[in-house]
Order: C-alpha cells, then sequence, then structure tokens
C-alpha cells in the first residue's frame, strides 16, 4: 500500500469518500479539496485520477508520500 495525498480545484463533498475508494476528502482556505488515502498499485491510483477527470475538476498537486495524512 503506498499514502496518497491529491489535491484538485474545486469542492468535493465529503459525502463521496466511499466513491473515492475510502480516501479522505478535507478541504482548505483556497477552495481546494485534499484526497487523502492509500491504493495498492498504479492501477488504483489511476482509477482515482479518472474520477477527478470525469468530474472535470484540475488537478493541483499529487504526493505519493505525505508528510502528514489528516483526516
Amino acid at each position: 500500500m503506498q499514502s496518497v495525498e491529491i489535491k484538485v480545484r474545486g469542492q468535493i463533498d465529503r459525502g463521496w469518500s466511499d466513491w473515492f475508494d475510502g480516501f479522505n476528502i478535507m478541504h482548505n482556505p483556497e477552495g481546494e479539496s485534499i484526497l487523502v488515502g492509500s491504493v495498492r498499485d498504479q492501477a488504483e491510483l489511476r482509477g482515482i485520477l479518472s474520477k477527478l477527470a470525469d468530474l472535470g475538476l484540475e488537478l493541483v498537486s499529487l504526493d505519493t508520500s505525505p508528510r502528514v495524512a489528516n483526516p
């Protein structure tokens, strides 16, 4: 398992956590959503990124070794 932190522009409702494979969803003051969770492999990560693209959200950053994973 690999820890991942994904930041996108826009607000994703925290209730969508299940749809994003259990990733925790947080928001920052800049109007971005931060998804934090774990993936088994690159295919699973690609699936999460595909879901974000399907929603039309702009990827800001992707960190595969986040320092702190605050839910």
